[in-house]
């Protein structure tokens, strides 16, 4: 069926209910590669609480992307097996803490018509709001919907990217993953069988599961957060990704930094097979 673009648009969910504790949020550090040394002690701190010395536990700013997993505006009948994410962008209006209850409110802000043979795209936004009603974070998220382009909707309107300065890297970080990365990181609310089932990676086009664009996004905050934020999750304002390319678990990946004042650009690479998988990034700090 092709997308109905009137009743799409008008999808709207408020106050989806969500809550989690410091098993969450030690969980998704942990998927997103933190405590690969665990006498980092700089790392400890968001996987781990101590024991005979407790530590404050801190929040990885990405979390706020798995916070309220499953939050939707409503069903959109798209082919999933051919469906990806895009980009992500999350402005952070209070750190987030260790323990919380939220809801959700959740929206379409535009379906993109790419052709018949490219495709749709899919902005969605999510606000979460603490048990005061006080806003945490936005979530602006673009899914590539790559079996449902050709049902009329407009073609212009997206988002502009960020431009990447045009200069050499003011550094560049090194982010491996392992393995079992995917199978780690799913746990944390993506069961997306892309990510887990050679089957299903195979009829989808590729030749074994690839790792949650999601995942990726949290490696990108990793390389910010270890450098210019000082392991600081204050720190953020703003993070903002797009996927170019697929990581497949397993793979070390690069992420080139450029700081101009409070505005970190970000492009991250995997050397051995000479792709770009991160394009357009961009962290606001504080």
């Amino acid at each position: 069926m092709p997308i109905k673009y009137d009743e799409v648009m008008a999808l709207r969910n408020v106050g989806q209910k969500y809550s989690w504790t410091d098993r969450e949020v030690m969980l998704y550090a942990y998927g997103i590669g933190m405590g690969a040394d665990p006498m980092d002690q700089k790392e400890l701190s968001f996987v781990n609480e101590g024991y005979f010395t407790p530590r404050e536990l801190k929040v990885v700013p990405t979390y706020a992307s798995v916070a309220a997993w499953g939050a939707s505006a409503g069903p959109i009948d798209v082919n999933r097996v051919m469906v990806v994410d895009g980009e992500r962008d999350i402005t952070f209006h209070k750190p987030l803490p260790v323990a919380a209850n939220i809801t959700a409110d959740s929206s379409i802000l535009g379906v993109f018509d790419k052709g018949k043979d490219k495709g749709a795209v899919i902005l969605r936004k999510t606000v979460l709001k603490n048990d005061k009603g006080e806003e945490l974070a936005t979530l602006i998220a673009s899914q590539f919907a790559r079996g449902d382009g050709g049902f009329g909707g407009p073609s212009e309107g997206q988002p502009e990217p960020h431009a990447i300065p045009k200069r050499a890297p003011d550094m560049t970080v090194d982010i491996s993953t392992r393995p079992d990365q995917a199978l780690i990181y799913r746990l944390c609310g993506d069961r997306n069988p892309l990510h887990s089932d050679p089957e299903f990676a195979k009829r989808a086009g590729f030749d074994r599961p690839i790792l949650h664009g999601m995942c990726t996004y949290g490696l990108s905050c990793r390389a910010v957060l270890q450098t210019y934020a000082d392991y600081d999750p204050s720190a953020f304002k703003q993070h903002v990704t797009r996927f170019s390319s697929p990581v497949f678990p397993g793979e070390t990946v690069s992420f080139d930094l450029w700081k101009d004042g409070n505005v970190i650009s970000l492009e991250g690479r995997v050397k051995s097979r000479n792709v770009t998988v991160i394009r357009n990034g961009k962290t606001v700090l504080a």
